[in-house]
């Protein structure tokens, strides 16, 4: 089960538009990355996260194999922040994360079997 700020993000950037954060290895900031990155979105209330949205299927696909990705808007270089504020509605300042990636949680295995009355 998805969980995470997809439904509550304050904004969303089209993956098109924020090519300047990959590969996020080579970005000259703070990237945090697994269970870093849930922590750090778990404390972020949704309205100061910006999430990188998919714009066709290989993005989607693209996205969801991506590492699940916090990276703080603040310790970006300014060029980059920006080039994403071109994206946004709202001044970039605003916002604290950008997350990428999906944000999974374990889910129960059920049987059928539950499910009737046998």
């Amino acid at each position: 089960m998805l969980k995470g700020h997809f439904q509550s993000a304050g904004a969303s950037i089209e993956h098109g538009e924020a090519s300047m954060l990959f590969p996020v290895e080579e970005l000259d900031a703070t990237v945090l990355q697994r269970r870093d990155a849930e922590l750090a979105l778990a404390d972020a209330d949704g309205e100061n996260v910006i999430v990188i949205a998919p714009t066709s299927q290989a993005s989607s696909y693209f996205l969801t194999q991506h590492a699940l990705t916090a990276i703080p808007v603040d310790e970006l270089s300014p060029g980059v922040r920006s080039k994403l504020a071109d994206g946004l509605d709202t001044p970039i300042e605003t916002f604290e994360l950008i997350q990428i990636g999906k944000w999974v949680t374990d889910s129960l295995d059920h049987s059928l079997a539950e499910y009737t009355d046998a």
